[in-house]
């Protein structure tokens, strides 16, 4: 595995952090992980800026409470270009919990390795959700 791809793999660790941190934690990953002006397109819409994501997970907790994200497998990296497997689970700590949903990010990184673009597809929605509704 090429060094940059080791980074990469880094980076997306630290992502997936960020989305299980809260506060003064979560801004200082964003901070470490996000370009300026990060472009995240999901079922919800379509974000733009660090701030927005950290919004994004804060509405997740008002609404079901305890949330982690976890991984389903090792991320693939080639090309800056990078896919990550996840589950999101419900009412217990990192890695613990309910399995809510499941789903794939395709990630676009620049060339000092931060996140410029997040594409998300939810592989298994959560149970009684119309993932139609939001097209």
């Amino acid at each position: 595995m090429a060094d940059t791809e080791v980074e990469d793999l880094a980076q997306l660790d630290q992502y997936v952090r960020f989305w299980n941190a809260d506060g003064e934690e979560q801004s200082r990953l964003a901070a470490a992980v996000f370009a300026e002006g990060v472009e995240y397109r999901a079922m919800v819409g379509v974000l733009s800026g660090a701030e927005a994501l950290i919004d994004l997970r804060k509405q997740f907790v008002a609404h079901l409470g305890a949330v982690a994200l976890r991984l389903r497998r090792t991320p693939e990296v080639h090309h800056q270009r990078a896919r990550i497997e996840w589950e999101l689970l419900t009412g217990g700590g990192e890695g613990e919990g309910t399995s809510f949903a499941e789903g794939t990010d395709m990630i676009q990184l620049d060339e000092d390795g931060r996140i410029t673009a997040v594409t998300v597809f939810v592989d298994r929605v959560p149970e009684g959700f119309d993932g139609a509704a939001h097209h």
